[in-house]
């Protein structure tokens, strides 16, 4: 325990620098790219670092959301400019090729509004926002829904942080855990309707 402490305020410490703008920033960008990335985390910490007074929370929603929007664009582009190969790589079997005809499925039937849900997702939003450029949706529609998505998203994260960080200013450990957990709630929820949702409909 003691150990979790200590991490929690060297945590505490870094998160505290004007330079944590631009990791959130760097790593909301990657992680829409290699979803191993944990961006989420990090505007949450940002969050808590602003509810403790160290930080801007309107600046750290601002990096936020404009790192998940370059990041799901750069997606795109990926998707749009390596299509053929991307096609070749998902039919090569039958198992790949039925989860990108799902995923394409799932585009045409839910449009915009899965993008928004897929933000909540990780490795989802990659895969979808890869598919929006492989099969060439239209650029203007997919930035409005971008947009969205990464604006609500941004919001959600900090803000859940940000709450911790206010009503936690004294333990910064019980701030995050909080705020983390509650992010972890809220990711089951969502994929416990998905599963129920698929049930209903199979």
């Amino acid at each position: 325990m003691n150990q979790l402490n200590d991490f929690f305020a060297w945590l505490e410490h870094f998160s505290s620098s004007p330079w944590f703008y631009l990791i959130i920033l760097t790593i909301a960008i990657a992680d829409s790219v290699i979803p191993i990335v944990p961006s989420e985390t990090l505007v949450i910490i940002g969050g808590v670092s602003a509810g403790s007074g160290h930080l801007s929370i309107a600046l750290v929603i601002l990096v936020a959301a404009a790192g998940a929007f370059i990041g799901d664009n750069m997606s795109y582009l990926i998707g749009r400019q390596a299509s053929e190969r991307i096609l070749k790589r998902y039919t090569r079997n039958e198992k790949s090729q039925q989860r990108l005809e799902k995923v394409i499925h799932q585009i045409e039937q839910r449009g915009g509004m899965l993008l928004i849900t897929a933000r909540f997702i990780p490795g989802g939003r990659t895969l979808l926002t890869l598919t929006c450029g492989i099969t060439r949706r239209d650029h203007r529609w997919f930035v409005g829904w971008i947009v969205a998505a990464a604006s609500i998203w941004a919001l959600y994260a900090s803000l859940l942080g940000f709450i911790g960080g206010k009503t936690f200013q004294d333990d910064h450990t019980k701030a995050f855990l909080v705020a983390f957990g509650g992010a972890v709630s809220a990711t089951l929820l969502i994929e416990a309707v998905r599963f129920v949702r698929k049930r209903l409909r199979a």
